[in-house]
């Protein structure tokens, strides 16, 4: 199950603004057991699978958001099979493939495959679209403004197996995670809302081409400040609209089994970049924990 750090991250950080960004005001609340739930907080952060309903008891025009997340290894399907959001009442509901806060999003709009406008798909009326919304990764969210009351909707939402995961994001509980990029420019990222302490496991970035074998380099520092386009950065931020605040060292080679290489990231939003040019394979693996009292001495990085 995912830790309630990232219900707390929402409510402490949103701010009101204009839809599709959500609005404060309201308490949150998260679902933890798969089952036909009720959606009574603005704020919701569903870690389950599910059959989920909402229905307006107000006038009220705030927007709300409905977060989901699933394990990193895979990717959430949301189905809508009832619809009743007037449209001439200024209802509407918008699905987003990753989460947004305050106009930042996750992915951030450079790292997603999409461009954002095929990120975000906006509707109302009577009839629910026939669309079945599948996600880049394993963030979604529902964005809603119902201002007549006893209006609503309902939704399924199913967790797929991803097969190849790149953006992913991570629960305050220690786990190792791996993250492979082969032959594609891209970038991929885990992302925590919190605080983490994160361990290189084994590393072999910028070294290995496809179909050559690997050679043992150990780990290597300030890959990027030497011009090397593949390379693992860590940094930190305060939200999603500023997630790169500050970054620590970067790192590339070849190391199976290296003394883990040990990083603290004190700020409200912690990021594990992989670079990838798209001429090497590349693959990392790291542990990374929330951290605790015990990483407040030894910190990589602390945001102000």
């Amino acid at each position: 199950m995912f830790s309630s750090a990232i219900l707390i991250f929402i409510l402490t950080t949103a701010t009101a603004s204009p839809f599709p960004k959500v609005r404060s005001g309201l308490s949150g609340a998260k679902t933890k057991r798969s089952s036909d739930s009720i959606i009574k907080d603005c704020f919701h952060v569903a870690s389950t699978e599910g059959h989920y309903y909402y229905r307006s008891t107000s006038n009220d025009p705030t927007v709300c958001g409905f977060y989901v997340v699933a394990d990193p290894s895979q990717v959430v399907e949301i189905f809508f099979d009832y619809l009743d959001v007037p449209c001439n009442t200024g209802g509407l509901v918008a699905v987003v493939d990753g989460w947004e806060l305050n106009g930042g999003y996750f992915p951030t709009v450079s790292e997603h495959p999409l461009p954002l406008e095929q990120r975000v798909s906006e509707f109302c009326g009577l009839t629910a679209p026939s669309k079945v919304f599948i996600t880049s990764q394993n963030a979604a969210l529902i964005q809603y403004r119902v201002p007549k009351q006893s209006k609503g909707f309902s939704f399924k939402v199913n967790f797929l197996k991803n097969p190849s995961p790149c953006n992913m994001l991570i629960d305050g509980l220690e786990d190792l995670y791996t993250v492979r990029q082969t032959g594609k420019a891209s970038n991929c990222s885990l992302m925590a809302l919190y605080p983490v302490h994160a361990s290189i496991l084994s590393l072999n970035v910028g070294e290995t081409v496809p179909g050559f074998n690997k050679k043992e380099t150990g780990t290597m520092r300030r890959c990027q400040e030497s011009g090397l386009k593949d390379y693992v950065e860590i940094s930190g931020g305060y939200d999603l609209v500023t997630p790169k605040q500050k970054q620590a060292e970067t790192f590339c080679g070849v190391d199976t089994y290296p003394r883990p290489t040990e990083e603290t990231v004190l700020c409200g939003i912690s990021t594990i970049k992989l670079v990838s040019s798209g001429e090497y394979d590349n693959i990392l693996v790291v542990k990374i924990r929330q951290a605790g009292e015990q990483d407040l001495l030894s910190p990589t990085i602390i945001c102000d």
